[in-house]
């Protein structure tokens, strides 16, 4: 964190899925198996960003946590393939680059709503923090969150398991709140307080974020925030699914974002290795 601290802006890296699908993962396998399958293809995703200038990668454990590995039958190994993800992405990182252990919604809902306890949730978060601890991540990033609830058990368990700092950014995507309601303004006063970086990332146009930042900035002026947004909304294009927002775009969209008062900037879905060059070159 020490160079986020200084004021420094970093790129982050771009879509994880959207680049191995282009390599051949086959539809329905989800990105963490193949860091036990094809590791070399996962080392050489994160290479791909860190020649296009990312500052920063996400390791490839998205679904990291045993909620959602239970569907490819991988539960039981959840601190191996977060603490393999951690070591593909810090091989590739080298020294110059830093890596986030990249931990996901559980793809569950809290009780009432759902079955989940928080603590059952916290369990499963420290699980994964402990692999992504063991495998070398500088620090850990909570992402695409929508519930309060679910991401104070994430913070909970990370604290549990290691002494990372941890980011933590929610998607919104319904007239700028999340899934289940949550203004930015609201992330930033709440769940700001509780780790060293918050923010946004995912979301619908990447237009909408200057607008997020801009709130979050407002309701925490101290906090150092992080904005990765989507390449757009995915289309069909035949049998190709299809991002309307270019490199171009993209690197305009940065410098909003930077404008606007967001230190880690980068890109989530449908971003590409080229998108992350278009903003290193417009944020140099």
């Amino acid at each position: 964190m020490t160079r986020l601290r200084s004021g420094e802006v970093l790129l982050a890296d771009g879509a994880a899925g959207t680049v191995l699908q282009g390599m051949g993962l086959p539809p329905g396998t989800a990105p963490e198996a193949w860091v036990i399958e094809e590791p070399d293809k996962i080392r050489a995703l994160h290479q791909s960003y860190v020649d296009s200038g990312s500052d920063v990668i996400l390791t490839c454990t998205f679904g990291g946590t045993r909620y959602r590995l239970k569907g490819q039958g991988l539960e039981d190994r959840v601190v191996e393939i977060n603490r393999r993800a951690a070591r593909l992405a810090r091989e590739a990182a080298g020294d110059g680059v830093l890596v986030a252990g990249d931990m996901g919604p559980t793809g569950e809902l809290l009780a009432p709503l759902g079955k989940a306890t928080p603590e059952e949730m916290a369990a499963a978060f420290a699980e994964q923090a402990r692999g992504l601890d063991e495998g070398g991540v500088d620090f850990l990033l909570i992402e695409t969150m929508s519930d309060l609830g679910e991401a104070r058990a994430a913070i909970e368990g990370a604290r549990r398991a290691t002494d990372l700092p941890i980011a933590c950014t929610f998607s919104f995507d319904s007239h700028g709140r999340t899934m289940m309601g949550v203004k930015p303004e609201v992330v930033a006063r709440e769940i700001g307080p509780l780790v060293e970086v918050v923010g946004t990332n995912c979301g619908r146009d990447p237009a909408e974020f200057e607008g997020i930042v801009r709130a979050m900035r407002q309701a925490a002026p101290e906090a150092i925030l992080w904005a990765k947004p989507n390449a757009g909304l995915p289309r069909l294009d035949g049998d190709e699914v299809v991002y309307d927002a270019g490199p171009a775009y993209m690197a305009g969209i940065a410098r909003q974002l930077c404008d606007a008062g967001a230190q880690v900037i980068g890109g989530c879905c449908g971003t590409t290795p080229a998108h992350i060059a278009a903003m290193a070159e417009e944020l140099a």
